[in-house]
């Protein structure tokens, strides 16, 4: 589904060096590691915002270097993280314009963009306030209806900058929960970068280690969230166990160094 290769890129350096990773359909891939490590740009690569210096990007077999503006946005659902909002609109009318890649602009949108944003609306449990202006949000509130109109598309990859920086952990929880929900009915394939590393040691089926821009470890959570990854990754003492209900890694932060 996401094949990214040997992609390079820096400003006055090199920020990425030679990235390479794959993720079928139905992947989570989490991307942890310290402030500074290139997961944004990553991102801002996969997504088409940032042309790298090297390397290739193939999302459902298409090159996305050939691809429109448009037709990206078919395949591709971004959430960044952080998004400036210029003009005042409704809750309902900002997850809409998610769906202009199939042609439509705010106030001649079909029967299905509707159907399709009012879906997107339900399951990231933003319904309640589709009528609100976006602007008189929480961060909280705003983030979701952002989650909400990168799935109204549709998409086959969602990309994800930090997702549930702004929520608190109940919400944490739920928007994961629609993202397995989604990779697992949709075939939908989900990259998001993320800090909290027990959240992604339960949800991902993935995880991507980046340090100073290079892939430092990547495989499946019990695989490669071990002490000496992450004491490598982070430069700190973390104690890795089990989690006692999923047997997943569980992550502790140890002050002894």
């Amino acid at each position: 589904m996401l094949d990214v290769k040997d992609i390079r890129f820096g400003y006055r350096g090199p920020v990425l060096d030679g990235v390479s990773f794959r993720a079928g359909d139905g992947d989570i891939v989490a991307v942890v590691g310290p402030n500074g490590s290139g997961k944004s740009t990553l991102l801002k690569t996969i997504v088409g915002i940032l042309k790298p210096a090297a390397g290739s990007i193939t999302v459902n077999g298409e090159d996305l270097s050939r691809l429109s503006r448009r037709e990206a946005a078919r395949l591709i659902g971004y959430v960044a993280q952080e998004s400036t909002i210029l003009f005042p609109v409704t809750s309902m009318e900002y997850v809409l314009q998610g769906r202009f890649a199939y042609g439509k602009i705010i106030g001649f949108e079909s029967d299905e963009d509707v159907k399709e944003a009012h879906r997107a609306m339900d399951l990231t449990e933003t319904d309640s306030f589709k009528s609100r202006p976006i602007g008189e949000l929480s961060g909280g509130e705003r983030q979701r209806v952002m989650f909400a109109r990168a799935i109204a598309s549709r998409p086959r990859l969602l990309v994800l900058d930090e997702p549930a920086a702004n929520l608190d952990i109940a919400h944490q929880v739920k928007m994961l929960g629609v993202m397995k929900r989604l990779a697992c009915e949709r075939n939908m394939t989900v990259v998001l970068v993320t800090h909290e590393l027990n959240l992604a040691a339960e949800f991902a089926t993935r995880i991507l280690m980046l340090m100073s821009g290079r892939v430092h470890a990547f495989g499946e959570p019990a695989e490669v969230m071990t002490e000496s990854k992450l004491r490598e990754l982070f430069d700190a003492r973390l104690i890795v166990d089990a989690n006692p209900s999923s047997g997943a890694p569980r992550i502790t932060v140890s002050a002894v160094r």
